[in-house]
């Protein structure tokens, strides 16, 4: 089993990110804030005005160690990499899968089979918690339609009709999200629909965030078996876009994401101060709710559950990695069906 290795990340502005032996030393006007042990991390994550040393960077690459940069809101900006590794066969093989339009319907329809199921357990745990009656018939009849779409899925014949299932799914499940936050919080945190670039209110500003970090560990998961994060089977592949890591993530955007966004809202660790609006009307996690939110988010990946195909539990944390190796089995023939995580 492969080890859960840390993400460092840097949100200081105007700090400095180098290596020192073996050792990241991140300092501030002159001064050491932290030491990590090189070997205790898995990659790194920089957000904004942060200067990183060629050094760390050319012995990260050579180590097989990404390293992401982001503007100050979370906004991808670029990826440092090492050269491609991987088995050029197992890249092949993906390759032949992306061209076999079979093979690739299979695949997409696993993916949102695995949304769509993850989705569905979210609206009916908050239906079950939910003390307004008509609001808890609401979040389990959506469940209803999602279970719906599930036999829908299975007849699906071209990507895009599961591309249109997927979608439809969305819109049902965000038609609800309101509801499963407290009424006593909608005046802060008020959802009427999905939007992005930029986010409008605070629940998107929050999930956009979210979704920034797991994408960045699920890309990391891909790369770590060999597979090219940018050739995917359900998202269309387009210049600079990680299409399979945004189709490895899709399973987990509502257990790891939404689920942690609406615990964080509930339980009041973050609130309508731990946001800014820009001029524009974009709504923005500012320095301090970035820092609650990573927080969070690590802590979330250090909790253990069930795998559906293994009889120990494992850190959430190790989950794309998990999928990662089992989707290249797939592609290589070792496995006659990839099987998205299900979470209970």
């Amino acid at each position: 089993m492969k080890q859960m290795l840390n993400t460092l990340y840097v949100t200081i502005q105007g700090s400095y990110v180098h290596l020192d032996n073996e050792t990241v030393r991140i300092e501030s006007e002159g001064q050491t804030l932290q030491r990590i042990p090189l070997h205790h991390l898995g990659s790194i994550v920089i957000f904004g005005n942060v200067l990183i040393s060629p050094q760390l960077m050319a012995k990260c690459a050579e180590d097989g160690r990404s390293i992401t940069i982001l503007d100050r809101n979370g906004r991808f900006a670029c990826r440092v990499e090492g050269p491609v590794s991987g088995n050029i066969l197992l890249r092949k093989a993906q390759c032949d899968a992306y061209r076999s339009e079979t093979f690739a319907l299979h695949i997409a329809q696993a993916i949102v089979a695995g949304k769509i199921r993850n989705a569905r357990t979210l609206l009916l745990r908050s239906g079950r918690e939910n003390e307004n009656n008509g609001e808890a018939k609401s979040l389990k009849n959506e469940a209803a339609h999602l279970a719906a779409m599930l036999k829908r899925l299975k007849r699906a014949e071209s990507l895009p009709e599961v591309r249109g299932i997927e979608g439809e799914a969305a819109q049902h499940y965000f038609g609800v999200f309101e509801m499963m936050v407290k009424a006593s919080l909608r005046e802060s945190f008020g959802f009427d629909t999905r939007n992005r670039r930029p986010p409008r209110d605070r629940i998107n500003a929050l999930l956009s965030f979210l979704y920034t970090l797991l994408l960045h560990d699920c890309v990391s998961a891909l790369e770590g078996v060999g597979l090219d994060p940018r050739e995917g089977f359900l998202h269309v592949i387009r210049p600079g876009r990680p299409a399979l890591g945004l189709d490895l993530m899709e399973e987990f955007r509502a257990p790891i994401a939404d689920r942690l966004a609406l615990a964080m809202i509930n339980r009041r660790q973050i609130g309508e101060n731990d946001f800014h609006e820009t001029p524009g009307g974009a709504v923005l996690l500012n320095d301090k709710g970035r820092k609650t939110v990573i927080v969070a988010y690590q802590k979330r990946k250090q909790e253990s559950i069930a795998h559906p195909l293994f009889k120990e539990k494992v850190e959430i944390g190790l989950l794309p990695h998990i999928q990662a190796r089992l989707l290249a089995r797939h592609l290589r023939g070792d496995l006659a069906f990839y099987t998205p995580m299900i979470f209970r």
